[in-house]
């Protein structure tokens, strides 16, 4: 009997999830190119044992990788179904290596998929979604020191400059303005630099 079901638009309900092992589970979802949202559920035949609940993962198509699993969030007794939107995941190769071989897999993918590992409750309160916007925040904030602190390493003082008529200057005054009014649009709508 089957305990989750998938439901992807215009598409039927999927409920073939794979055991990987007593807690984790695995369905794929083909030509997941143009899917923008997808739904997870509990199909009420099985609950959840008691205090755990289901971290859902993503993994996105990839030809050339092995999955990489990204949480989504979490399905539970008292919350059976999620809306997840899945059309702005990408690849992140900050995971590292730990994510790809979460449901026991290493080959190369060329299909979505999505995983549901049945954890402590505790533990998935703690897990954040890439798709969470205070992740969007986190990125934005590293990206931005990032980029200040590569051009920073290249200032030199007027004196230091060597004349060069095909080279464009560009005040670290306006590149820090820029970073200071980029960081107060995010602190105010941490998905602006989306539209």
């Amino acid at each position: 009997m089957a305990m989750f079901g998938l439901i992807v638009s215009g598409r039927m309900v999927q409920t073939e999830f794979q055991p990987i092992s007593e807690t984790q589970f695995v369905t794929t979802i083909p030509d997941a190119d143009n899917i923008n949202h997808i739904v997870v559920f509990l199909t009420g035949v099985i609950p959840f044992p008691e205090g755990t609940a289901g971290q859902v993962y993503f993994s996105w198509p990839d030809p050339d990788a092995p999955p990489n699993w990204q949480p989504l969030g979490h399905i539970s007794n008292t919350k059976p179904s999620a809306i997840f939107k899945i059309s702005s995941l990408k690849k992140l190769e900050e995971m590292g290596s730990s994510m790809n071989i979460l449901f026991g897999q290493s080959d190369i993918v060329h299909n979505a998929q999505i995983g549901i590992a049945i954890e402590p409750i505790t533990n998935i309160q703690q897990i954040v979604p890439l798709n969470n916007p205070s992740n969007n925040v986190t990125f934005a904030h590293k990206m931005l020191e990032n980029f200040m602190n590569y051009v920073l390493s290249y200032t030199v003082t007027q004196h230091q400059m060597m004349p060069d008529p095909s080279a464009t200057y560009v005040p670290l005054a306006t590149v820090q303005t820029w970073y200071t009014n980029f960081e107060r649009r995010l602190r105010q709508n941490p998905n602006f630099w989306k539209t």
